[in-house]
């Protein structure tokens, strides 16, 4: 499966393989491609706000010019025709900020950063990259391994709960396995 993001010049391409996600981006200060398994995936995120402070600084410097020119005009009793000119540049180069202006939510990797542009696919690609990641740590760490401490598993199936991999109830059946696979033998016989 494959989902690609594109506003302005930036482009985001996420491929969704079956063990690790692919995420590629192109922007006008480079490219990058990574690989980064659903597993070690990051749950939280941080936001990232590119935009242009220089467009906002003189849109509102000439708004404001604008509006002076036509309150001084109207307070004067002056033709208000023709001094509009800066407010109209002021609101323009306010749109232009407002539509240029992108929103990213960066999940920070071992290798890299993955930015997700915050548009109609964003909560997609999230949802998508969560269940692959549960899915991922259900294989890895699901199944009892009678070999390891049993107050290390007992902390595998309760983490594994606390990452809403499994629900609390299959976490309690887990560690109610781990306890019976590790009791003494001599007890289980007497049991029998």
């Amino acid at each position: 499966m494959e989902i690609k993001q594109k506003k302005l010049s930036n482009q985001h391409t996420f491929t969704f393989n079956e063990h690790s996600l692919n995420f590629a981006f192109k922007n006008k200060s480079g490219a990058e491609d990574v690989d980064v398994e659903y597993g070690t995936f990051p749950d939280k995120s941080s936001l990232l706000i590119e935009q242009n402070d220089w467009l906002r600084n003189v849109g509102i410097l000439w708004f404001l010019l604008g509006a002076l020119n036509i309150g001084r005009a109207v307070f004067s009793d002056n033709p208000v025709t023709g001094t509009g000119l800066w407010l109209f540049l002021g609101i323009i180069c306010l749109i232009w900020f407002a539509v240029t202006k992108v929103r990213y939510s960066v999940f920070k990797t071992e290798t890299s950063n993955i930015f997700v542009i915050q548009n109609g696919q964003h909560d997609h690609i999230i949802d998508e990259i969560s269940k692959r990641k549960k899915a991922q740590l259900l294989q890895w760490y699901g199944d009892v391994n009678v070999d390891n401490d049993p107050e290390s598993e007992i902390n595998k199936f309760r983490w594994l709960a606390e990452q809403n991999v499994i629900t609390k109830e299959q976490s309690e059946e887990k560690i109610a396995q781990v306890e019976f696979a590790h009791k003494d033998p001599d007890l289980q016989h007497k049991l029998n």
